[in-house]
């Protein structure tokens, strides 16, 4: 039995060796495809970090581009086929007066360009991008980021739309100092707020003075960060409040500045059916519907006058009311927004009775006009005086110079705009009673900016 015990032992010798290279074998080509997995999963993460790190510099770029575009508005009236290349220079405009020369913009007429714009100093990380217009009403941004040799790509629409001035949310607002003096009283009909005061003041560190009794209901907002106000009497007052206290509680300094509507006075002159000239006799009592009041006419209204529909006054005109003026419509001048001279003038030295335009009778020659709501007077370059007591003023009043003096008073509906940078004066015993309630819509012949508006929901990556 011995031997053949030796005879098994000798067939069997080596097994455990064979045995044990396979298994180094298979444990080999485990560590192998481990490292190459592990090598390629090395590189996903890498290939994954630098298009995510290219996707940021998409996503930091379209913020940027975004933040400036926010910024950018252009005229109403701008005609449908020049919209693209008035956002394309107001795009650039923004960023020119800003000072910024790292991120600049061309123009070909069908794209705006945005050339590479670096992320960070070595290079790996930039941005570039383009505007195209898609329709009248749509644009379209494509914003591409970059880190190294991978790009992402980011894309939304923005529409056009309109924004209508805040300067209407003020009782007056005028790009000039105001000066109050006498027994002025700027009041709110309903609520005090109805009666604020926005000024400008950009060229006069000296943005109000209130002298004598002269008080403002609501409070005062100033563009001028470094401007001043001067109370002078122990009555001068804002927000309620004299003295220091009426400063420190209801005057704003260095507010944000409130863009001033763009006025449209030629939309208006269709209107005219009439014309009053040299050979008009304005002495007399008199009725008038939808007249044009010749350039240097210079008239005199000395008896009653009622006026009905629109009163367009060319330049240049001195424009007087001696007489009482009953006027249901609109006077409109036709003058340079620039212009501050006052050479040009409206002035109203009598009563006035006004009565809003939807008062017209149905008449065929009033057709197109019930719906130009919420303007009393709109006469840029002209200075606009008022004398006389009114009831209630129908609208809205703008001109380069507003002033309120003698026993003038009464209840306005709407905003007084002054686009003058010379001094804004009310003087006398003028009582002003701002109703602005239920003003939602920006009152005719003002024009709204359009503004581009983001549309969030069209957001995607896209691949170019």
């Amino acid at each position: 039995m011995a031997p053949a015990n030796d005879s098994t032992r000798s067939r069997n010798r080596g097994a455990v060796l064979i045995i044990s290279m396979i298994f180094l074998v298979i444990f080999s080509a485990l560590a192998v495809s481990m490292a190459a997995m592990s090598g390629t999963n090395v590189q996903i993460a890498e290939n994954h970090r630098k298009a995510d790190r290219a996707r940021a510099c998409a996503e930091s770029g379209f913020d940027v581009i975004r933040f400036w575009l926010s910024r950018v508005s252009i005229s109403g009236t701008t005609a449908e086929d020049l919209k693209f290349s008035q956002i394309a220079n107001s795009l650039q405009d923004e960023l020119t007066s800003e000072s910024i020369t790292n991120v600049t913009t061309s123009c070909d007429g069908s794209a705006i360009t945005i050339p590479s714009v670096t992320l960070d100093s070595p290079g790996q990380k930039s941005f570039y991008g383009t505007i195209t217009p898609l329709d009248n009403e749509t644009i379209q941004i494509d914003i591409t980021g970059v880190y190294g040799s991978i790009t992402r790509t980011i894309r939304a629409h923005y529409n056009f739309g309109e924004r209508a001035n805040n300067v209407f949310d003020f009782g007056v607002a005028t790009k000039g100092p105001l000066s109050l003096s006498g027994n002025i009283e700027l009041e709110g009909v309903n609520v005090s707020v109805e009666a604020s005061v926005y000024i400008v003041s950009e060229n006069s560190n000296l943005a109000l003075s209130i002298i004598g009794n002269s008080q403002i209901a609501g409070d005062v907002s100033i563009g001028n960060p470094i401007a001043s106000v001067d109370l002078q009497g122990g009555q001068a007052g804002i927000g309620g409040e004299t003295g220091q206290d009426a400063i420190n509680n209801h005057v704003s300094f260095g507010v944000p500045p409130s863009e001033f509507p763009e006025p449209d006075p030629a939309q208006f002159e269709s209107f005219v059916t009439s014309v009053v000239d040299a050979n008009t006799d304005t002495s007399a009592d008199s009725t008038l519907e939808n007249i044009k009041i010749a350039a240097n006419t210079n008239p005199t209204f000395s008896g009653q006058v009622t006026l009905k529909g629109i009163v367009y006054i060319e330049t240049p005109n001195v424009v007087e009311f001696t007489g009482g003026a009953d006027i249901t419509g609109i006077i409109v001048g036709d003058g340079d927004i620039q212009d501050n001279s006052g050479a040009n003038q409206i002035i109203f030295r009598g009563n006035v009775d006004s009565h809003p335009i939807t008062d017209l009778p149905q008449e065929a020659q009033f057709d197109g006009l019930y719906d130009q709501t919420g303007t009393f007077v709109m006469a840029p370059g002209f200075h606009v005086s008022f004398g006389g007591s009114f009831s209630t003023l129908s609208g809205a009043i703008a001109g380069n110079g507003v002033e309120f003096f003698g026993n003038a008073g009464g209840t306005i509906n709407g905003s007084v705009i002054n686009y003058s940078e010379e001094e804004m004066m009310l003087s006398g015993n003028s009582d002003l009673y701002f109703n602005r309630s239920g003003t939602t819509e920006v009152p005719a012949g003002f024009v709204p900016e359009i503004v581009l508006e983001y549309n969030p929901s069209s957001y995607s990556e896209v691949l170019i």
